[in-house]
């Protein structure tokens, strides 16, 4: 494959992939999801900030160490073999695809706001697949397209949400934010319940990991994009929620539908805001599936190298895996499809709630690799200093993830851990293609080289025949 087709991402490009997959349509309605627990809510999201933090340091070490396509699946399979890589490329995938249908079906709502009126289911549908396909044209251009749709999306939401949260504390009202905890219980029991709805706000801090080969000088440019996306999606994730608690009366808020709209009302008078912010969701919603649907073509890709997933996943066209992008623009537009069919509930909301649990399994392996990188490395060539850093960051990590999958519900792992198991079905039958073909190659390797027939040497000359001399 030619070099200039796949390190197309630089660092600004890299960055703005992280950001544009963290932030995607949820926030709109965070500050009200979590408003109901009080304003332990936001020291709640201090904390996962903290632990996303760590877990971005980690992915930049790990692709230090292993700067390649694959990102989860190559650091897992690299320190706990075949399998492991296997069960991180498949729950990623499958958080992928679903996550893209979930965003194309929220992205509906908000165009509903932009253009009011008596819809149809069909009309709908029709929208939410037009926000699938879109962004899969965009990858099917190539990496230099994904490039750009990526940063003009992520700055056009960037700026409004920055926007609300800065001009916001200018409008702070400490009356406006209710007491510190709210309902019965302890504080830290109101924490841990809002957590357990912030924890996947930093899904995507794996991005520019997942896209290593085609960033340019990914043993620096990987981790730093990771930490700089993971904390500009901080920044606006704090600052916009602190300046929605403190503009909104909290019992207005808890029960928004629209709190950013509601926040700019509150600060500017009118009712013009929520046009402004349904305007920056759908932006935002279509740069997050630009995003994600390169990332549902990775992971496959990777595995498909080493013959873990199915070959035709290695179709690869300017940079870009175009097979996986296929597939995962088919299953998403699919489960969109069956969601209209069977309503907001049923098999879409069951999908839904696998895809939290999925998105920790390559985290979890990922932060786990590292622990294991670090304790079996050469420890005469490791500073103390740094290999205490890179250990407690790794052990940070993985709590961190740890907490992701326990605050997931348990509907969620119940769920997710059938699924997760219908995959070794599928690692069985690569596994034994691939041993198959070895075994082949291997008895082909093995089979005697047919042996040439010797060169016969002509018959001497008969004495008599010849001359004689006297």
């Amino acid at each position: 494959m030619n070099d200039r087709h796949t390190r197309r991402f630089g660092l600004g490009t890299a960055t703005c992939l992280v950001m544009g997959n963290i932030i995607g349509g949820g926030i709109f309605l965070l500050p009200a999801s979590v408003a109901p627990f009080g304003t332990v809510s936001l020291v709640a999201f201090g904390v996962l900030t903290v632990g996303a933090v760590a877990l971005a340091l980690v992915f930049g070490r790990l692709a230090e160490r292993h700067p390649d396509t694959g990102g989860p699946y190559v650091y897992a399979r690299e320190a706990f073999g075949d399998f492991a890589g296997f069960l991180s490329a498949w729950s990623y995938w499958t958080m992928t695809w679903v996550s893209n249908a979930a965003l194309a079906v929220a992205a509906v709502g908000y165009v509903h706001v932009l253009l009011p009126g008596h819809p149809s289911k069909g009309t709908d549908l029709a929208v939410a697949l037009i926000a699938l396909w879109l962004p899969a044209l965009a990858n099917f251009a190539g990496t230099r397209y994904i490039g750009l749709v990526q940063t003009v999306s992520t700055v056009l939401k960037f700026i409004p949400l920055l926007f609300i949260a800065v001009v916001g504390l200018f409008f702070f009202d400490p009356h406006n934010l209710g007491a510190f905890h709210e309902g019965s219980g302890s504080a830290f029991g109101g924490m841990s319940a809002a957590a357990a709805i912030l924890l996947y706000s930093y899904v995507g801090v794996e991005s520019a990991a997942m896209s290593a080969g085609e960033v340019r000088d990914p043993e620096r440019n990987v981790g730093r994009a990771t930490v700089l996306g993971t904390i500009g999606s901080a920044v606006v994730y704090l600052l916009g929620t602190v300046a929605v608690f403190g503009t909104v009366a909290h019992d207005k808020l808890v029960k928004s539908q629209a709190p950013f709209s509601d926040a700019v009302n509150a600060m500017f008078g009118g009712h013009w805001g929520g046009t402004v912010v349904a305007l920056a969701a759908v932006v935002s919603i279509v740069g997050a599936l630009n995003g994600w649907t390169l990332m549902s073509a990775q992971s496959p890709y990777a595995a498909a190298k080493d013959g873990l997933f199915p070959a035709a996943f290695l179709t690869k066209r300017r940079g870009v895996p175009t097979f996986g992008v296929l597939a995962a623009g088919v299953l998403a537009s699919a489960l969109t499809v069956l969601n209209y069919l069977t309503g907001s509930g049923g098999v879409f909301e069951i999908l839904v709630l696998i895809t939290t649990f999925s998105a920790t399994v390559p985290y979890l392996l990922a932060a786990g690799a590292q622990v294991y990188f670090l304790l079996t490395g050469r420890r005469d060539k490791v500073r103390p200093a740094r290999f205490a850093r890179d250990l407690t960051l790794a052990l940070t990590a993985f709590g961190f993830t740890f907490w992701l999958v326990a605050g997931a519900g348990y509907a969620a792992i119940y769920q997710g851990v059938l699924f997760l198991f219908a995959g070794i079905l599928v690692y069985a039958v690569m596994a034994a293609r691939r041993t198959a073909r070895q075994e082949d190659e291997r008895a082909a390797a093995q089979l005697p080289t047919p042996r040439q027939p010797e060169a016969v040497p002509p018959p001497a000359a008969d004495d008599a025949a010849l001359p004689r001399t006297t």
